[in-house]
Order: C-alpha cells, then sequence, then structure tokens
C-alpha cells in the first residue's frame, strides 16, 4: 500500500517538468546558435509571400465574427456529442430526451441566424 497520495501523479510532474526545461533549452539554443545577420530585407513585413497593403488596424466585417462564433457552438457541440454517443445505452430515455432539448436549441439558434441573413456574404 502506498502511504503517498500524490504518487501517481509524479509521472505527470516529471514530464511536465521536462517539457518546461525543454522549451527554456531550445529557446535558448535558438537564441544563441541562430543567425544573427540582420538585413532591411529580413526586417520587412511579410505576408503571405506578398507585399502587405493596408493598415494592420483595419475594420472586419462583423461576420467574420459571425462565423466564428457559429464555429465555436458547433464546435463545442461536437464536444457534447461524443461522450454522450459513448455513454448512450447507459443514458438510456433520459439521455436522449436531454440531448434532443440540446440539439433541438442548436437547430432553433442556427434557423434563427440563417433567417436573419447573417450566413449570407453576398449582402
Amino acid at each position: 500500500m502506498n502511504p503517498d497520495p500524490l504518487a501517481p501523479y509524479l509521472p505527470m510532474a516529471v514530464l511536465l517538468l521536462l517539457g518546461g526545461v525543454l522549451a527554456v533549452v531550445i529557446s535558448f539554443l535558438a537564441s544563441f546558435l541562430g543567425p544573427k545577420k540582420p538585413t532591411l530585407q529580413k526586417a520587412t513585413t511579410f505576408e503571405a509571400g506578398s507585399e502587405s497593403s493596408g493598415h494592420a488596424r483595419q475594420r472586419f466585417a462583423v461576420k467574420f465574427y459571425v462565423v466564428a462564433l457559429l464555429f465555436i457552438v458547433f464546435d463545442v457541440e461536437a464536444v457534447f456529442l461524443y461522450p454522450w454517443a459513448v455513454k448512450f445505452r447507459d443514458l438510456g430515455w433520459f439521455g436522449y430526451g436531454e440531448m434532443a432539448v440540446f440539439a433541438a436549441t442548436l437547430v432553433v439558434g442556427l434557423a434563427y441566424v440563417w433567417k436573419k441573413g447573417a450566413l449570407d456574404w453576398e449582402t
């Protein structure tokens, strides 16, 4: 019998410590051994292989944020659907009803967003 209750967490602590030490060592070695010949060409901004255009603080359309929020909502739905599907038989009809309410709420939200025209990029 092991008297120390934290003993099962020792491998995880070693792994985290090793990961932290490795990150610091690699960062130090990269700055110490890396090339150090700055030029004007290297100092310019780089944007996917083409010249930068416009201001960095320009405003984006709200539709970008709406799509991002919708992605997060449906991503969270997938996170909840997976464990439910794994435990489907154990949850029975109550679990089925709960998931049906959850999915119906998301469908109503999607229908609302669709009706409002938030998914139309042409307008």
